[in-house]
């Protein structure tokens, strides 16, 4: 991709000049900007007006080089409105560069931006800070590599009021639009103080800047049938539903088609408009307003295509974005949230559809039979339960009315118990009407785990999600159990790759920055999946998807009493308003000699017991919340101790740190029992 970096240098010349707070040319100063003292300096380079991190040089006998980090603080910024950050930087050979959001109050960074993509030459990135109410700061890391030139450099920084889509093209940067380079037909940058000869574009549209500039296209080199050229703006970064405006002028109304349209991380297009040609003034610049709904990271994407080399001159400029919808009769976004439900408190907006019902059941924690996905002593649905089991029937669960012309992910928990197992235990249809197209079907044997399910799914027509659980004879029939559905807007894809939260894991591609206690552990935690080697003692999957990953003390190499501890990255104390968090996780004690599980918060070795657990739980996972506060440097530590009997394996997964207090909830005491609750 080209990015259109014109007059980058112009941009920097003549001193040091007033910048919105936050902002940052680095010519002669950082301006506030300063290098974490735990990690390598960013070194101010006077005479290529950047600053950079590069690898450390190793000791005096020897040449080798050390990768290096450096952590760039902001200074305290209070901006009560959407705001726009943009960097000009570089990765070089090898390297990464992150971006954090730092709230007074938080013990965690918010991540905002990250890239492990080296480049030859300087890059844009754009990144919306949205409303903020508390002062932060924007948190800069970067990782140089050991390779011979690695390094990572930050030419510019400007943080500016607005929407990063919002741009006019007068600034060299421009917004950190680019053009998807074409061998024959390329976005340019028009207007200015010279005027392009023969273009016969009008100036920039607005009359107090007749000198300005914007962006156009030309078919004079298009040689092929369908010549396109595509201009595409920084990908969003927060969720944005509002009206979308710009201004445009055509030469010709034949010869080009000229649209706009709305590109997710998945490179897939939805058309939001397309020029006609009635009622246009060609040569003369008009407006557009038009509805955009981006609840999750697109593109805008301004596309010409050519038929001939006639096909006349396209002009873009003044691209702006509101929050609110163009039209007062555009139908707000649709709320994903109406699709989930828990069946914590009932069924939600989800009903029973015609024959069997589906049950809503709960099972007290016991060594027989795993609880509910949520929490592991909540609720859950069940078809064919058997004490009310009869062959040759159906069960429906219906989910609410989904609008039409909507990309939606679906994901939910299932886990069967049974003889065959077969397609028809549990599939999921996309109701129109009267009309049913089957989306999903199982095709993975359950094991009798929670297992997630998940599909990606466009409604042509306002639709109903419905999940159908069919019995037609003795060896088709299972226990079919369904817990924790969730809609989303857009492609399942677009939840993978998310940035990553410090002290949060799943274990699904490694420790997440969580360490072994080595000198003071008798052994170490093992990340797995599946069963752990010891029969009747540790889960059969782990909690995230069921056929993932998660982290566990392998009892049988060790002595009865002795531990191992797992330690989090290093967190901030949390001060201010937000007071105690909240520490989630789920943990798996399953064994006749199951040990002890205990959670410490370790300020610099000053270590407090802040949650214990004994002996065996159950065969499921179980959900823990744990509210403390910490105002010091500190480190969240997992602590399992081996019991009496190789069957002590004790687990953990999907740890997660919220800077809020836990809810209440009252703790089931989990005992022995086997009883369940049936609704």
């Amino acid at each position: 991709m080209l990015l259109l970096l014109a007059a980058l240098g112009a941009a920097v010349v003549g001193g040091q000049r007033q910048s919105p707070p936050g902002s940052c040319s680095f010519e002669t100063h950082t301006c506030g900007y300063s290098s974490d003292p735990d990690y390598s300096p960013w070194s101010l380079h006077s005479e290529g007006h950047f600053v950079a991190v590069e690898p450390e040089v190793g000791q005096a006998d020897s040449v080798e080089a050390r990768g290096a980090r450096g952590v760039l603080l902001s200074p305290l910024l209070e901006l009560d409105e959407w705001n726009c950050l943009r960097m000009v930087y570089q990765v070089s050979v090898e390297g990464s560069l992150d971006v954090y959001l730092r709230s007074e109050g938080q013990s965690y960074d918010r991540p905002l931006w990250s890239s492990k993509t080296p480049s030859e030459s300087w890059l844009i990135s754009s990144v919306d800070l949205g409303n903020t109410t508390l002062p932060f700061r924007v948190v800069i890391d970067g990782v140089a590599g050991s390779a011979e030139g690695s390094s990572v450099s930050l030419f510019e920084i400007h943080i500016s009021s607005g929407y990063c889509l919002e741009c006019s093209f007068e600034q060299s940067h421009l917004c950190g639009y680019s053009n998807q380079w074409n061998a024959n037909v390329n976005w340019y940058v028009g207007g200015g103080v010279v005027q392009l000869l023969d273009n016969e574009l009008r100036p920039d549209h607005d009359p107090d800047h007749s000198t300005g500039h914007f962006m156009y296209v030309d078919s004079i080199h298009a040689n092929t049938f369908q010549e396109v050229a595509k201009l595409l703006s920084p990908m969003t970064t927060a969720p944005m539903s509002g009206c979308l405006s710009f201004q445009y002028q055509r030469s010709e109304a034949g010869g080009n088609l000229f649209s706009v349209y709305m590109r997710d991380r998945l490179g897939q297009y939805q058309e939001l408009w397309k020029a006609t040609p009635e009622n246009q003034a060609l040569g003369e610049w008009q407006s557009v307003q038009v509805d955009l709904k981006a609840p999750y990271s697109v593109q805008v994407v301004f596309e010409v295509a050519f038929n001939s080399p006639r096909g006349g001159r396209v002009a873009v400029d003044d691209v702006s974005y509101s929050p609110q919808f163009c039209n007062a009769d555009t139908e707000p976004t649709f709320d994903p949230s109406l699709g989930s439900c828990d069946f914590e408190d009932g069924l939600c907006a989800y009903t029973q559809g015609h024959g069997a019902p589906w049950r809503r059941i709960s099972v007290k924690p016991n060594i027989f039979k795993n609880g509910d996905h949520t929490t592991g002593k909540g609720s859950f649905l069940l078809a064919h339960y058997p004490l009310v089991l009869r062959f040759g029937y159906v069960s429906r669960l219906e989910g609410p009315l989904l609008p039409a012309n909507t990309k939606f992910c679906l994901r939910f928990y299932f886990s069967l118990r049974g003889f065959n197992q077969s397609e028809q235990a549990l599939s999921v249809h996309l109701q129109h009407g009267s009309v049913q197209e089957k989306i999903w079907t199982q095709g993975e044997k359950s094991r009798a785990i929670w297992i997630q399910g998940d599909v990606s799914f466009t409604t042509s027509s306002p639709s109903k999600v419905l999940f159908v659980s069919a019995c037609r004879s003795l060896w088709d029939c299972s226990s079919v159990a369904l817990d924790d559905i969730t809609l989303d807007l857009g492609h399942c894809e677009l939840g993978t790759g998310l940035l990553s939260v410090p002290a949060q894991c799943d274990f699904e591609l490694g420790f997440c920055g969580y360490t072994q206690d080595k000198h003071t552990d008798d052994a170490n935690w093992h990340r797995r999946r599946g069963p752990t080697p010891t029969s009747y003692t540790g889960p059969r999957g782990d909690h995230t998807s069921g056929l993932g990953y998660y982290v566990h003390l392998e009892a049988s190499p060790m002595l009865p009493g002795q531990s191992a501890r797992i330690r989090s990255p290093s967190l901030r104390g949390s001060r201010g308003p937000r007071g105690p968090q909240c520490l989630l996780f789920y943990y798996h004690m399953y064994g006749s000699g199951t040990g002890q599980l205990r959670v410490h918060v370790d300020e610099g070795g000053d270590m407090r017991t802040v949650w214990k657990q004994e002996g065996e739980r159950g065969l499921g996972w179980l959900r823990a919340q744990v509210q403390y506060s910490s105002d010091r440097q500190h480190q969240i530590v997992f602590e399992a101790t081996r019991g009496s009997s190789v069957r002590s394996d004790i687990a953990i997964d999907d740890i997660r740190l919220e800077s809020v207090p836990c809810p209440a909830v009252e703790d089931l005491d989990v005992t022995g029992g086997s009883s369940n609750e049936i609704e």
